[in-house]
């Protein structure tokens, strides 16, 4: 990076918000000038000593381009004339410029997932998904009363019996394995016929069915949260993983085939990058859950829950199995050690079928006549249509605003949106388990939830 003469100054009073333009000048730097101001000499800067006043500027850059014209023709041309000061220089701009100019590197930004911000582009594209303010406020202070009640936290993932309680690199594997196939459990069949495991002396249905099912084959020594037992294709087949997923009923786990390629994709990714170590991929992140999520939407195609939304260039990120295993490292942890990330309230709602059924439910969402119509006759709505799309991107933003209008109620509460998910997870299963559905959830046959 080329720096201009020393004897060019610049001088600067008022600062306010403007557009600019790129402007090119002879010695080859490229400028940012404001669209509006006023010249203080007709005459181009040349290596003299004449200022210049800038009473709208809030930014500049520029760049040498070697290419120049003359090393003896340089001067910064203004698009347009603007007004003359006799104020002295602000010390900040010249900060400014002189960090602009020099090329010194600005302090490096936070990662971010953009998951929350397409959410809320999907929320206010929607045509067919709508958030009622009112009942979400409601909401919000109902959600926050009863996790109070029931002292809601992250030590409450551990208390369900068939979620690990050693914190070791072994509960790492099991969580990453759980996660890496957390999806797509729903049945049409009856409840007594649908996939399910026995474990423990008790039948596990839905998500704890996976859970049960890894649990149960760990007690019959079956390496299963082992990355280098995945990428062993001799002992680590199709009949393995459809021993270790064996049902009560006649109905086999859903995308079984689907479920050993993420496991096999998984196995390579980990072997490759990250010498076959869980541990070592966490590390990547560097104590970030935003860049934890981004490394896994990056490496592992199994994670890479984005899709085309109406025609948007740009694609949307739901990101729902990269953040949940960010939020359940988190949770089982307690914030510590492996589950130790600074940022852990950039992780979003998990966007599934569960959550999105008890916002319809408790009034917070509600959906056009058609998809109305089309979820309560358990209609099988695709994978990355508009339809499955704004009620994943509505939800994630209606959470948002329920966690909000928490904190804008109560400013010392602790809660975040892994927290509030967990809530109405659990709350869902339990009013479906005592038959109090107000409707039932979306169906989408897919590997993202």
């Amino acid at each position: 990076m080329r720096t201009l003469p020393k004897n060019l100054n610049f001088c600067k009073r008022r600062r306010t918000l403007s557009g600019f333009v790129k402007t090119p000048t002879p010695a080859g730097f490229h400028c940012l000038v404001p669209l509006a101001g006023s010249r203080t000499s007709s005459s181009p800067l040349r290596g003299s000593s004449s200022i210049y006043t800038c009473s709208r500027i809030t930014h500049v850059s520029a760049v040498y381009n070697p290419i120049a014209i003359s090393h003896t023709a340089r001067s910064i041309s203004f698009h347009q004339p603007f007004k003359m000061s006799d104020d002295e220089a602000d010390p900040e701009l010249l900060a400014l410029l002189r960090q602009a100019l020099q090329g010194n590197p600005s302090p490096p930004q936070e990662p971010e997932t953009g998951v929350l911000q397409d959410a809320e582009y999907i929320c206010n594209s929607s045509i067919d998904v709508a958030l009622d303010m009112r009942s979400t406020k409601n909401a919000a202070e109902a959600i926050y009363s009863q996790m109070q009640d029931r002292s809601y936290s992250p030590s409450t993932w551990s208390d369900h019996e068939l979620h690990p309680k050693t914190k070791d690199e072994g509960t790492v594997g099991f969580i990453f394995l759980m996660d890496l196939l957390n999806f797509s459990f729903w049945s049409e069949r009856p409840e007594s016929e649908r996939f399910a495991v026995m474990y423990r002396g008790r039948r596990w249905t839905g998500y704890w069915s996976l859970v049960a099912a890894i649990q149960r084959a760990l007690d019959e020594d079956i390496p299963i949260t082992d990355p280098h037992f995945w990428i062993n294709e001799e002992e680590f087949t199709l009949d393995t993983l459809r021993h270790v997923f064996r049902s009560t009923s006649d109905e086999e786990i859903p995308l079984l085939e689907q479920r050993l390629a993420c496991i096999r994709e998984a196995g390579r990714v980990l072997y490759g990058k990250y010498q076959c170590s869980i541990p070592n991929l966490i590390a990547a992140a560097n104590g970030s859950a935003a860049e934890l999520v981004n490394i896994l939407a990056r490496d592992f195609e199994a994670f890479r829950d984005e899709h085309v939304f109406e025609g948007r260039r740009k694609l949307v990120r739901f990101l729902k199995r990269a953040q949940i295993f960010v939020a359940d490292l988190w949770a089982c942890f307690e914030g510590e050690g492996y589950g130790e990330f600074r940022d852990i309230d950039k992780i979003t709602m998990f966007a599934d079928y569960r959550v999105p059924q008890i916002l319809c439910g408790l009034g917070c969402m509600s959906y056009s006549p058609k998809l109305d119509a089309a979820v309560r006759r358990g209609e099988v709505i695709d994978s990355g249509s508009s339809w499955e799309m704004q009620m994943r991107g509505c939800s994630i933003w209606c959470v948002e605003l329920i966690r909000r209008e928490i904190i804008r109620q109560h400013p010392e509460a602790r809660v975040n949106a892994i927290l509030i998910d967990f809530f109405l997870y659990d709350l869902m299963k339990e009013m479906e388990a005592a038959g109090k559905e107000s409707m039932p959830h979306h169906r989408t046959r897919s590997i993202w939830y």
